[in-house]
């Protein structure tokens, strides 16, 4: 008879769930309850991963202009600044809109880093991930894309990296020259990556009087679109307000269309007249900027005639992430 293998009843040391490294599926969890990680401590892991955060640029400066730049602006550029200051090696931090091949970040020659706003993410926390991208890229050789890949549940956030007292001061480029530090001697894929996207560039202008309002032109009609920090439900109510009473206009030719709802936020959208500018514009938004605020200071029930105009923005509302 074969021998009978000798049990045990010695435990196997219990591994904390901040000490539990992932493993395949399918194979043992290393917490050692002697289920597969795939139903064991992988369901949370994958659960976190996976599970959407709605605002994942609420606590950053300027939250408003991180949607903006993320859903609405095609070119722009904005200098970062870290918690501690920049490491050693590394003159500056930039985040961009888009990078060139679409990379989430590059470590450039001098050391400077471009950390892409406009990428695909593996987990449902942009900024979670965006950081995991900007740790890789401060500690990677110069002259190195950063490839994607999902971040640790337990990784750190943007939020986790950045200095909240930091200014965040979007600039918004005609183009994306500001890949490369000399566009006309670029690598042929780059170049044509570069060629490819300037094409598809909208011209945007940021507006100078207001928080977070860009100013597009398109070939039929220009728009304007503003990213709103306040609550959605107060916000509508008081769009409705001054959209019943006919003053939710920017000036003769303009209508308020519409809004997006993006990354928590509620995006309110204009026509303007192919001939209105980004400085003609200036000026009529902050008159509305101030009706804005005297209509969300009111908590009146709203009234019939604001209650459908409430319907009409809210049924013209696009959600985009």
């Amino acid at each position: 008879m074969a021998k009978k293998r000798l049990q045990t009843t010695a435990r196997r040391p219990q591994l904390t769930d901040g000490e539990i490294p992932v493993v395949g599926a399918r194979e043992p969890c290393p917490c050692g309850s002697g289920r597969r990680y795939k139903a064991c401590h992988g369901r949370a892991a994958a659960h976190a991963a996976t599970e959407l955060v709605q605002r994942p640029f609420e606590g950053l400066p300027g939250e408003c202009d991180w949607v903006a730049l993320r859903e609405l602006v095609p070119a722009a550029t904005v200098e970062l600044p870290l918690k501690g200051g920049l490491p050693e090696g590394v003159p500056s931090v930039t985040l961009a809109t888009v990078l060139p091949m679409a990379w989430p970040a590059l470590r450039r020659d001098d050391g400077s880093v471009l950390l892409g706003l406009q990428n695909d993410t593996a987990s449902g926390d942009i900024s979670r991930d965006m950081a995991d991208t900007l740790q890789r890229a401060l500690e990677a050789e110069p002259g190195t894309p950063i490839q994607a890949r999902r971040a640790p549940a337990d990784g750190p956030r943007m939020q986790d990296l950045l200095d909240a007292e930091g200014a965040f001061e979007p600039v918004v480029h005609s183009g994306f020259e500001f890949w490369v530090p000399d566009s006309e001697n670029a690598a042929p894929e780059v170049a044509a990556s570069l060629e490819r996207a300037n094409a598809a560039a909208i011209p945007t202008v940021k507006l100078t009087g207001v928080d977070a309002a860009y100013w597009c032109e398109t070939p039929e009609k220009n728009h304007l679109r503003w990213v709103m920090p306040h609550p959605e439900e107060q916000l509508l109510d008081a769009l409705a307000r001054l959209h019943a009473a006919g003053r939710s206009n920017l000036g003769e030719g303009t209508r308020l269309v519409g809004s997006f709802r993006a990354h928590g936020l509620t995006v309110p959208v204009w026509d303007l007249p192919s001939g209105v500018s980004a400085d003609d514009v200036e000026k009529p938004a902050a008159e509305f900027a101030e009706r804005l605020a005297a209509a969300l200071a009111t908590d009146a029930p709203l009234t019939p005639e604001e209650r459908r105009a409430r319907g009409g923005l809210t049924n013209r509302q696009v959600t985009l992430s």
